[in-house]
């Protein structure tokens, strides 16, 4: 952990993305949300669809990009609908994109499917940053290994390890795994139930290239101490 530990929080804050993804989230809480990206320096804010709007105003004449949920949490929509919702975010200001993967699809081993579903939600993105959530606490290894795999060959960006919605978020050793297989052709983003700077640099030491979570003012106020 030593060298992640030579970080200063600006190198540390851009790889988070401050992320508010409650139900009952106020207008209020997205403008706090996006002053404490400004003021820290997060590398975005990740919010549900409806917000984005709002958070562009918020955002205005910053650094910070806007990312947003397809089919968040449970990623059982069809195709088309997961282009639909890219097509309107993108409308709105949208700058990345974390999608859910149709995980019975995954389970079921529907590779064209899934392949389809990725590819044609990177169409819809434009060329923006689209990470793929796979929901690492409903698979097994080898399922991790399967998903990571066909995310890679669809050409997405990321595999995410969690929606923060499943009954565990990411550890260090999915996200080891994933970055196994992922090597320097996908990125990975661990996201759930990471609130301390340790808990952060061992995410980042294991092969993270981006950190989402609701804690990130905490994360950087511990590495200022």
């Amino acid at each position: 952990m030593n060298e992640v530990k030579k970080m200063n929080k600006y190198e540390l804050a851009q790889k988070i993305d401050h992320t508010l993804l409650k139900p009952n989230a106020l207008l209020s809480d997205i403008e706090k949300l996006c002053k404490e990206a400004k003021e820290y320096g997060f590398y975005s804010v990740c919010i549900n669809p409806y917000y984005i709007s709002y958070a562009r105003e918020f955002l205005r004449g910053s650094n910070v990009k806007i990312c947003t949920v397809v089919d968040f949490p449970l990623g059982a929509g069809t195709i088309n609908m997961k282009v639909c919702q890219v097509q309107e975010a993108l409308k709105l200001g949208a700058e990345e994109f974390d999608m859910v993967i149709n995980i019975g699809a995954l389970k079921d081993r529907r590779k064209d499917y899934l392949v389809s579903e990725v590819k044609e939600v990177m169409k819809a993105a434009e060329g923006r940053i689209v990470k793929v959530i796979i929901e690492t606490c409903y698979l097994t290894d080898e399922e991790k290994i399967y998903a990571t795999e066909i995310i890679k060959e669809a050409g997405a960006h990321f595999v995410k390890t969690s929606t923060g919605f499943g009954p565990q978020g990411a550890t260090v050793q999915d996200v080891r795994l994933l970055k196994s297989v992922a090597g320097d052709k996908l990125k990975v983003k661990a996201a759930g139930g990471i609130r301390t700077l340790e808990q952060a640099l061992e995410m980042i030491n294991a092969g993270a290239d981006r950190i989402g979570t609701s804690s990130g003012v905490n994360i950087i106020n511990e590495l200022r101490e």
